[in-house]
């Protein structure tokens, strides 16, 4: 069974909460984060991407910039920016975007059950991008961006989060210039605590959602801390990680769309006809194609939408990752058909984030004469049992919408 233990978390002040939060380090340019912290001196950007405020010059792996954003941090605690709870505490987070609401349980992981396979994981991480969130995390001596979570909720345990929410006062209640709501409670009382920790303690398997190299980072961090502390507890902060945990009935996935820069050297006749090779081909003319089910699939090319649907006999029905739909649309059409051999390293594809809509991936593809495809979302079903059996999707197989806010809670390492 998985370990999720409350915490003192490090929080913004209810009136700086707003200025403070930001969206993940990876998802922000350096250029769009220069851009808004230049707009806001509160924002986390400044402990997140502090080269932001050493120039442009600066090599963003500088050990300059990590220690910039220790500097910062302390700063932001020293002007009461930040204040810390007095008690280990767990909270509710919740987001909402449009009418779609996410709530989640704030605690921290264990870095064992990562290490053991009880928080498991769908996704490879790059050693490159894990050193820079090592460096950051060792340096700062905290988890500054929380680990998407998921897992099977018991009843009981979404009735209290509920219940909680109803009749407690919200520590914080704003809304981002994005349109999004962020909303978070804090429970403080030790019967609720003792409650929440008996339930998350029967749940069988935590599941990471996004933030692979977040996770993969935090827990090589507590590994170096054991070794520099070799008479550890196991008690101690950095034996865990800084986690939203997310009931996985209640949670949605967005497609991941693709675009394919050019046609690989064919004409729109010729592409059609190998697509027809391995799909059922239905024109749209006039409408955009968004797939309403597995296997399906919009295609947009030269100002028009085609509707595939893959042929029974293109996939293994048995295999769980074949027959996943970025692993079809792969092998058989951006593989044999346009070349796209190897999706992680090919510079002729782009992956595109459900949230930016059908009409975006149009205007991309019509920008130089390439290909777009609408997926169907991955569904959490499917990432739980490639995960339960120890396999790893194929690149850019889900998208996570709304992003978690960083700054809104910082676990500590060693306080």
């Amino acid at each position: 069974m998985a370990t999720f233990r409350p915490f003192a978390a490090l929080r913004p002040t209810k009136e700086l909460a707003k200025q403070v939060a930001a969206l993940p380090y990876d998802v922000v340019t350096r250029k769009e984060a220069e851009e808004l912290g230049k707009e806001n001196p509160y924002s986390f950007l400044h402990v997140d991407r502090a080269e932001i405020d050493l120039g442009p010059a600066v090599d963003p792996y500088s050990s300059k910039v990590y220690e910039k954003a220790r500097e910062n941090l302390e700063r932001m605690k020293k002007e009461g920016v930040y204040q810390k709870d007095s008690i280990p505490c767990y909270y509710i987070y919740q987001q909402q975007m449009g009418e779609y609401i996410q709530t989640g349980l704030v605690g921290c992981a264990s870095i064992d059950d990562y290490l053991n396979h009880v928080v498991k994981r769908h996704e490879l991480t790059r050693e490159e991008k894990e050193e820079d969130r090592i460096r950051h995390v060792d340096t700062c001596d905290a988890n500054t961006g929380p680990i998407f979570l998921t897992g099977r909720f018991s009843d009981e345990l979404i009735d209290l989060m509920d219940h909680w929410m109803t009749v407690h006062e919200a520590e914080y209640d704003f809304q981002e210039e994005d349109g999004i709501f962020h909303r978070v409670w804090k429970i403080q009382d030790p019967e609720a605590i003792k409650s929440i920790w008996k339930m998350t303690g029967q749940i069988s398997s935590f599941y990471i959602a996004d933030g692979h190299h977040r996770a993969a980072s935090a827990v090589k961090v507590g590994r170096k801390r054991r070794q520099e502390h070799p008479d550890y507890t196991g008690e101690e902060e950095f034996n865990y990680f800084l986690s939203v945990l997310f009931p996985c009935r209640r949670m949605k996935i967005l497609p991941y769309n693709r675009l394919v820069k050019d046609r690989n050297g064919m004409d729109e006749k010729t592409v059609l006809s190998r697509v027809k090779e391995n799909f059922e081909l239905l024109y749209f003319p006039g409408l955009p194609c968004k797939p309403t089910e597995r296997h399906c699939f919009g295609m947009y090319m030269g100002g028009q939408w085609y509707h595939l649907r893959a042929r029974e006999n293109s996939y293994n029905q048995e295999d769980p990752i074949a027959s996943l739909d970025v692993s079809i649309l792969q092998e058989n059409l951006l593989a044999p058909v346009l070349g796209i051999e190897d999706p992680r390293t090919d510079e002729r594809i782009k992956f595109v984030g459900g949230i930016k809509g059908l009409k975006e991936l149009e205007n991309m593809a019509d920008e130089n004469g390439g290909i777009a495809f609408a997926m169907y979302p991955t569904t959490i079903d499917e990432l739980i049992e490639i995960a339960d059996a120890g396999e790893i999707m194929p690149p850019k197989s889900t998208w996570f919408e709304p992003k978690l806010r960083s700054g809104l809670f910082i676990h500590s390492l060693s306080e």
